[in-house]
């Protein structure tokens, strides 16, 4: 029997730290999500089929130890590979968010693998900044391509940043060829009127200025930038500064999108 609700399952582990913020988000519009310990998935106490989206926040998982997401990466392609998969042909949804979409990255699952080349799951990583420094700091972002995370958002949005490896680079030109092919370009850096930014406008010189892929689909979206620390309208740095007052910020809509979509075709 299908559960009449939402179900979301943020997964965390040691160095997590934006999990309370993603709940928040997702509750906010109906969903039942739940706090699930890397641990308790793997020893099969809980289980990835009951849910319709899966979530890895934000944080320094491990302590970022050998590089960011890497340990997390690997426990997801290497003990709950065959999950996943079941989950996606399933079309339920994924979200990582900064150190979320470097485990996805990491583990494969974006970009996913170019049927000429599947020896080399792992096509692109995100590495440190071309500042050599931690970015802290709100950013703005053209939101691109085609996902249903990402349906209605605004042309260009306003996120804050906080990474020292958020750098992405493609394992070659091909793999960002087939990005820009293929509309999986979910959000790119951008000054304030959308033209090409230098540092800081793009904080870590990225690959074409890219802040976000989705995979083919749009169900699997990554993204530096955190938009659940956007996701009312009080959290933006200068919103008492706005004539127009609002409950809701410039994030709250990929939250939103996601339960949409789960209502609209899991449920």
């Amino acid at each position: 029997m299908k559960s009449k609700q939402p179900k979301v399952i943020v997964l965390r582990t040691a160095g997590t730290n934006c999990d309370r913020e993603t709940i928040f988000a997702f509750e906010y519009f109906g969903a039942k999500v739940d706090a699930v310990h890397i641990n308790t998935l793997l020893n099969k106490e809980v289980y990835l089929e009951n849910y319709h989206i899966l979530v890895l926040p934000g944080g320094f998982t491990y302590g970022d130890d050998i590089e960011s997401g890497r340990i997390l990466a690997n426990e997801l392609r290497l003990k709950l590979g065959e999950d996943i998969q079941k989950f996606l042909k399933a079309k339920k949804l994924i979200i990582g968010i900064c150190n979320g979409f470097q485990v996805l990255v990491k583990a494969g699952l974006l970009p996913e693998s170019i049927k000429a080349d599947k020896e080399n799951i792992q096509k692109a990583t995100l590495t440190f900044n071309d500042s050599g420094k931690f970015e802290d700091r709100w950013i703005y972002l053209r939101r691109e391509g085609k996902s249903i995370w990402t349906e209605g958002l605004n042309d260009i949005v306003y996120y804050p940043v906080a990474h020292a490896e958020g750098k992405f680079i493609a394992a070659s030109k091909k793999v960002l060829d087939v990005l820009e092919k293929y509309g999986q370009v979910a959000f790119r850096y951008c000054t304030s009127d959308g033209a090409k930014p230098g540092y800081p406008d793009n904080p870590n010189g990225s690959d074409n200025d890219i802040a976000g892929i989705t995979d083919k689909t749009g169900r699997i979206l990554g993204l530096m930038p955190h938009p659940e620390r956007h996701f009312l309208f009080t959290h933006h740095p200068f919103w008492t500064r706005f004539k127009e007052k609002k409950e809701l910020g410039e994030g709250a809509k990929i939250f939103e999108n996601g339960i949409k979509y789960v209502r609209e075709n899991l449920l």
